[in-house]
């Protein structure tokens, strides 16, 4: 009872946070009212996802949700017992003797990897984030997947911010696109990655491209850096995904007139860059760490005997590699969540979602505006991150149960695809997305 009191008062308190602060207060096409029943949402929904790990899928130290937690505390306690060594630890800053790894490290399950490699750690991002929350929560979860969906809903609500101006059209089709896909509504309201990781990518946007009054200059590097710090300590491989598309759409707003060309120049440059990437710094070649990531995975599902474990092809270091395994990696992330309806609800959920997925373009086609009138810098900076975004999944990830949940960045954007070529004046009367002529 103390704990669900807890977060209930802390839930009190980010609701009239959010009424006093203009970010979310004063949304465009989205009301106040919206946003804070989108909150609470949220957190009915982080709650569902601690039902799930907590009654039908109970080993504690497996579950994304609470390994983290647990291991937090050990951090947390530091801050009592030593100062000094939870503050190395929490900035990562001469954290580095076989002191922490015997009084720290050791006793954490999760702070090492099993299938360690070059890539950095984000496992010590979610630990340091559980054992900053618990200087409010008390060591109380439920108040950890509060903060979750308030940060969550921060990004998500930047998200909206960064791209209402390029699909002013459709404007009442915004918000599902960004806040009820089931696995963002789901995924990124728990204590994971997925929460930071919308944070991130929300802000790091609405730096980037959103539209900010000249009196607020500041505030757009502000946004900036944050997203880019978040993103980078959660999964970088988002942030490199949405760079080549972000230059080229850059590029075609400062010269406009030639955006696939503009489109194609960086990404052709952007794959000279991986196939260059192990020669520039060495140990650290994408084509390298995408095979080392992919074998690190299997190797880590065969090892608990994932339900919904795949055959896909081994990925070799090479670009013929890369491009011959691209149609397959495509099927993974686009397909594969139909082929698993056997393993229960949260398959069942995958698999729902993934008809909505491609139909939702499909309709958009149908009801399409002229080509002559479709934003295409946009167009191909959407549709250049959801294609890298989905290659790189299906390459990596043979589980579809954590394909589903690693594709949350990708969905907003294909909702935006079809926002940005529907002519909502031709849409059936049932299906209303922006305002009618």
């Amino acid at each position: 009872m103390p704990a669900i009191l807890l977060a209930i008062a802390y839930t009190a308190l980010f609701l009239y946070l959010m009424r006093r602060i203009p970010f979310f207060a004063r949304v465009p096409g989205l009301p106040m009212r919206t946003v804070a029943a989108l909150f609470v949402l949220k957190i009915l929904a982080g709650t569902a996802l601690w039902a799930v790990y907590t009654y039908a899928y109970p080993d504690r130290t497996t579950a994304d949700i609470f390994k983290y937690f647990d291991d937090s505390k050990v951090l947390y306690d530091a801050l009592w017992s030593a100062p000094g060594d939870f503050i190395r630890m929490l900035t990562g800053i001469d954290n580095d003797s076989p002191l922490f790894d015997k009084q720290y490290y050791g006793v954490m399950n999760n702070w090492v990897r099993q299938f360690e490699n070059n890539v950095y750690n984000d496992s010590h991002t979610m630990i340091r984030f559980n054992a900053v929350l618990r200087l409010f929560s008390f060591g109380e979860y439920h108040v950890h997947t509060v903060f979750a969906c308030f940060i969550s809903t921060t990004g998500l609500v930047a998200l909206y911010r960064a791209v209402h101006p390029l699909l002013t059209e459709a404007t009442r089709g915004l918000m599902p696109a960004i806040f009820l896909w089931p696995s963002v509504l789901f995924w990124s309201s728990g204590v994971l990655k997925e929460s930071l990781l919308v944070f991130g990518l929300g802000l790091f946007l609405l730096g980037i491209i959103g539209k900010w009054p000249d009196r607020l200059a500041w505030r757009p590097m502000m946004a900036f850096l944050v997203g880019l710090f978040v993103m980078l300590v959660v999964k970088f491989y988002v942030l490199l995904c949405l760079l080549p598309g972000l230059l080229a759409w850059s590029w075609a707003q400062a010269r406009p007139g030639r955006a696939l060309w503009q489109s194609a120049v960086v990404h052709a440059l952007a794959l000279l860059g991986v196939l260059l990437s192990g020669s520039l710094v060495p140990g650290y070649g994408i084509l390298e760490l995408l095979a080392v990531k992919q074998k690190d995975f299997i190797g880590m599902a065969t090892e608990v005997q994932s339900g919904s474990l795949m055959r896909i092809p081994l990925l070799e270091p090479s670009l013929w590699s890369l491009i011959t395994n691209a149609p397959y990696a495509l099927y993974m992330s686009f397909i594969s969540p139909f082929l698993v309806l056997a393993n229960g609800p949260l398959a069942w959920m995958g698999a729902a979602e993934n008809l909505l997925l491609l139909l939702v373009p499909i309709i958009a086609l149908r009801f399409a505006k002229p080509w002559s009138a479709v934003d295409r810098p946009t167009l191909w900076f959407f549709l250049s991150f959801i294609l890298l975004l989905a290659l790189l999944i299906g390459f990596t990830v043979p589980v579809v149960g954590a394909l589903v949940r690693y594709r949350v960045p990708m969905l907003p954007f294909v909702a935006f695809i079809a926002l940005l070529i529907v002519d909502p004046a031709h849409l059936p009367r049932w299906l209303p997305l922006g305002a009618r002529p």
